[in-house]
């Protein structure tokens, strides 16, 4: 016997909260992409201008931005697209594939300017302060207002918690140009546009890591951090009736959505005196209160002791 905790008028309202959010954030991804593809085109113009590594590098983190707001805006589209029998969670996971790349891309573009940084730091080239400071204050006015749009969601998901964090460290690139600008032009010392490339890459390459290192756990069906399954295990086990507790599995599908499953062996005669009902009540309740990450889609399987001796054979 199995059964799933969803109710039809549950999944409902879930998929309606669901498709309601991805619309929210698919506008403020589209007004963030507006601002970043703006700013880039003029970064790029300004940075060759003024022979600037910090503001080309703006313009790298800036280039990631657009490239990665693009990706988060087609996966935010495909993850509302309805589950049909071939793909009975619809595309909910193109967000975390989504976040997976622009993490991947965050990583590339911190790598190359850090490589880029330390070269100008023994051979600094010349670079024109002015047009640096200017560019490096539309990009940052820029940023914050693409911060602001994209900060009611940032949470919603790996995918807009990865577009977030590219805009954040485009808008602190942004701060690294001013600050090297004022350097060079108050002392004359160029290095400090070399330097403030290595701030910037520092400030990316530990947050690309640890988001692309969230998003490779959900494409890899690990269990979620926050879920100790050995203590599901010991919740599970201290239901009355229940014997014994196996094939436990945990995942995420998509980003708030934890799924489980677990073969439940009952007494043979609670099946023979109809109690299975209120074990998997007092079941189903249990993995959705108890533990920090409540498990809304949980399917129990529920075996009499004397199945046990042929579970063997199908494994």
């Amino acid at each position: 016997m199995s059964a799933s905790d969803s109710h039809e008028h549950r999944d409902h309202s879930l998929g309606h909260s669901h498709n309601h959010g991805a619309g929210a954030s698919r506008g403020r991804l589209l007004v963030a992409l507006c601002l970043s593809t703006t700013v880039l085109v003029a970064e790029i113009v300004t940075a060759f201008l003024t022979g600037s590594l910090a503001l080309l590098a703006d313009a790298g983190h800036m280039l990631t931005d657009v490239v990665g707001l693009v990706i988060a805006l087609t996966a935010a589209h495909l993850s509302v697209r309805p589950a049909t029998d071939r793909s009975t969670w619809g595309m909910r996971r193109a967000e975390v594939i989504g976040a997976a790349l622009q993490a991947g891309m965050l990583a590339v573009v911190g790598v190359f300017v850090a490589f880029k940084a330390v070269h100008n730091l023994v051979a600094p080239p010349q670079v024109e302060a002015s047009g640096m400071l200017v560019m490096g204050a539309i990009g940052l006015t820029a940023n914050v207002v693409a911060l602001l749009v994209l900060s009611g969601g940032h949470g919603d998901s790996l995918n807009m918690r990865a577009a977030f964090l590219e805009v954040l460290n485009d808008a602190l690139g942004s701060v690294g140009v001013i600050i090297a600008a004022a350097v060079v032009a108050r002392t004359g010392w160029t290095r400090a546009d070399a330097v403030a490339s290595l701030v910037i890459a520092v400030l990316i390459l530990p947050r690309a890591v640890v988001l692309l290192r969230s998003a490779l756990a959900v494409l890899m069906d690990f269990t979620p951090e926050e879920l100790d399954l050995a203590q599901v295990r010991t919740h599970m086990l201290g239901v009355d009736h229940v014997e014994e507790v196996h094939d436990l599995h945990a995942w995420t599908v998509a980003s708030g959505m934890p799924v489980l499953t677990a073969h439940v062996v009952v007494r043979d005669e609670c099946l023979r005196d109809g109690h299975t009902e209120e074990i998997l009540d007092r079941l189903q309740g249990c993995v959705a209160e108890h533990f920090p990450v409540r498990i809304q889609h949980a399917t129990l399987q529920l075996e009499p002791v004397s199945h046990l001796e042929h579970e063997a054979a199908y494994c």
